[in-house]
């Protein structure tokens, strides 16, 4: 039995105060839906401190150390408190640049500092459009399961680029066809590493469609943009969650 997981994440949003009223009325991690938040990276340690909720980053480097100037390394991110670390996030690889095989190296690196990588993939529409959901998918996981002992401790978050922030989401069979798709790439890999695999739905998940997307049996939980910012709608997501 996979257990829930529940992720926000808070991109360049919020600040110090917003975090600490969040904090004081968002539900806690439990062991029957684990819940986590993925503050900027200045609030890390404040919401570490709190022990509400598990607590990831939005990014780590590849690099375990050295002369690589505003990247910061999962070593130092353990340091901060940090559970998991997001890699491969859509705006990553399109705003910097990121390639599958840097995604796959940051996912190693987390992983090697005992960080659980939560590892992106997910199409654009045009994609979708042109029937290469599957192959774009198969590509971004492609180094990633090139690595079979990191790939054994990754979360998967699929996050179609075109539902991020738009209002728009996969309907429930259509998320449901990706992560069965996704768990097969896996099994195709290691059958006891896919069984275990837990898997993320992202893309403008809100608490009156977080139900729906969690009764499909291959969504184990969810990565949630602007609705993780008020306490009252990622409470609702974790209670669909449970």
């Amino acid at each position: 039995m996979r257990t829930p997981l529940v992720m926000g994440n808070w991109k360049m949003n919020g600040s110090a105060a917003a975090l600490e009223k969040f904090l004081s009325e968002v539900l806690a991690s439990t062991d029957e839906v684990r819940a986590a938040i993925c503050p900027p990276a200045l609030y890390l340690r404040q919401a570490s401190s709190a022990a509400t909720l598990l607590v990831g980053a939005q990014d780590v480097s590849a690099q375990a150390g050295g002369a690589y100037t505003g990247e910061v390394s999962a070593a130092m991110l353990k340091d901060a408190g940090c559970h998991f670390a997001i890699v491969g996030h859509s705006e990553r690889r399109d705003y910097h640049g990121e390639s599958n095989q840097l995604v796959a190296d940051k996912a190693a690196a987390a992983a090697t500092a005992g960080i659980t990588p939560v590892f992106c993939v997910g199409e654009t529409l045009a994609q979708r459009e042109a029937g290469e959901v599957e192959a774009v998918i198969a590509a971004q996981l492609a180094p990633l399961l090139a690595k079979p002992e990191v790939a054994a401790q990754v979360v998967v978050a699929y996050e179609p680029v075109w539902a991020i922030g738009t209002g728009k989401t996969a309907s429930n069979e259509d998320a449901q066809a990706v992560h069965a798709f996704i768990r097969s790439q896996f099994a195709s890999v290691d059958g006891k590493i896919a069984v275990a695999l837990k898997l993320l739905y992202g893309g403008s998940v809100k608490p009156d469609n977080a139900a729906g997307l969690f009764s499909m049996p291959d969504i184990d939980g969810a990565l949630v943009g602007g609705a993780s910012l008020e306490a009252d709608s990622f409470n609702q997501i974790i209670r669909a969650a449970a």
